[in-house]
């Protein structure tokens, strides 16, 4: 069973850029089409990035040009370059398989932009 775990969150001024780590252990996710996802308060779990097998990507106008996914295979692990934050990007954000639901939720990581 793969068991996800979001890090790299924090408080940061807009315009600021934070990396965020989705670190899979358990199995090798290296198969699995991944993205992140991010829960802004109050509202609902949106995917934001997503990445293939191949490296193929895609994302959410709302980030488009400002973050950026990648993958780590020898690590297992995905990140999300997010820069340019913006006040709105405000959310707890987690990793999972994209667009299927392929895993457990992990405990995702708080992201707080401050205006």
């Amino acid at each position: 069973q793969v068991h996800l775990v979001e890090s790299g969150g924090g408080l940061v001024q807009a315009g600021g850029s934070l990396r965020l780590s989705c670190a899979a252990s358990g199995s090798d996710f290296s198969i699995n089409a991944m993205g992140w996802y991010r829960q802004p308060p109050g509202k609902q779990r949106e995917l934001v990035a997503a990445i293939t097998r191949g490296g193929r990507t895609n994302y959410a106008d709302s980030v488009k040009g400002r973050f950026t996914i990648s993958r780590d295979y020898a690590k297992n692990t995905m990140y999300l370059q997010m820069n340019a934050l913006k006040p709105e990007d405000t959310a707890v954000y987690y990793c999972n398989g994209a667009p299927m639901l392929t895993f457990a939720w992990g405990q995702g990581t708080q992201v707080t932009v401050s205006s």
